[in-house]
């Protein structure tokens, strides 16, 4: 049974994990290959944005599973041609089974492209952005256990402060912190994961 104390998980594969990653193989792998990894392309940047956003309320594997479903209905989270959509589509999303229904969240993705063009088109681009916030160089916070994890900070509420002023929804400082760490802004696997180091690894210099 995977461990929930909020320490390190040491899986059948001998590998030591966070806590969270559990034993879920689609979890485990989400953990093993994007969670921390510093990403600084724009679009996905929007896409892991708009997604935590949708997992207000809920748990992040639901949106895992749903994760093609909703690339499929948001035309590949293409900020361009979602920035598009009319009241049809949102009409249409509503109905769609392989996402989350929610139509404040549907529009706020709309709203979102529209930011996302706004920002790219006005400035350095979305990820530079996002990322002078902590000066383009991901924090390592060397957490030992959950305890030592924040749900928010200073950065986070700056951000997500940011973001609303730009038109984004569904971007509060505990929704920003949980983007910063899925994007590698910040690096929370706990210090004896496997993965602590790697991903430290990736930072630029």
């Amino acid at each position: 049974m995977a461990d929930v104390t909020g320490l390190i998980t040491t899986h059948p594969d001998g590998c030591p994990r966070c806590w969270w990653a559990g034993l879920d193989a689609t979890y485990v792998a989400y953990h093993d290959t994007e969670w921390g990894v510093p990403e600084f392309d724009s679009r996905a940047l929007y896409e892991k944005l708009i997604l935590d956003g949708f997992q207000a309320g809920l748990s992040w594997i639901t949106i895992l599973r749903r994760r093609e479903g909703f690339r499929s209905a948001f035309a590949g989270f293409e900020p361009e041609t979602i920035a598009r959509f009319t009241d049809a589509d949102v009409a249409r999303l509503m109905t769609d089974t392989g996402i989350i229904r929610n139509r404040a969240k549907i529009v706020g993705t709309i709203a979102g492209a529209r930011a996302w063009l706004a920002i790219e088109e006005s400035g350095p681009g979305f990820s530079r952005f996002l990322w002078d916030f902590v000066d383009g160089t991901p924090v390592q916070s060397g957490a030992q256990t959950r305890a030592d994890i924040a749900t928010e900070t200073e950065v986070s509420q700056r951000i997500a402060k940011a973001l609303k002023a730009k038109g984004f929804s569904f971007c509060g400082p505990t929704i920003i912190h949980a983007f910063m760490q899925a994007t590698g802004m910040v690096n929370d696997h706990l210090a004896g994961c496997h993965r602590h180091a790697a991903c430290a690894a990736l930072a630029p210099a």
